[in-house]
């Protein structure tokens, strides 16, 4: 099975969200990877990127300022 990783970018500004989950994606060839934003344009940015590169995405928003991304392949 594959490997499991988190990033957690809350308090950081875009484009560094963006940028952290996508190396994170990158170096996972499949498993799973959580990202967990703050802001709505980090939660759109990590999500495109994401879909970009072919992972599946499901959004946990557990409060206006903590969203869980979960990234499978």
């Amino acid at each position: 099975m594959g490997e499991s990783n988190m990033v957690d970018a809350r308090g950081l500004s875009c484009p560094q969200p963006a940028m952290l989950a996508r190396q994170a994606l990158q170096k996972l060839s499949k498993g799973t990877l959580e990202v967990v934003v703050d802001n709505n344009t980090a939660r759109e940015n990590v999500s495109r990127i994401a879909k970009n590169l072919g992972w599946e995405i499901d959004i946990d928003e557990r409060s206006e300022d903590e969203v869980h991304l979960m990234m499978r392949k």
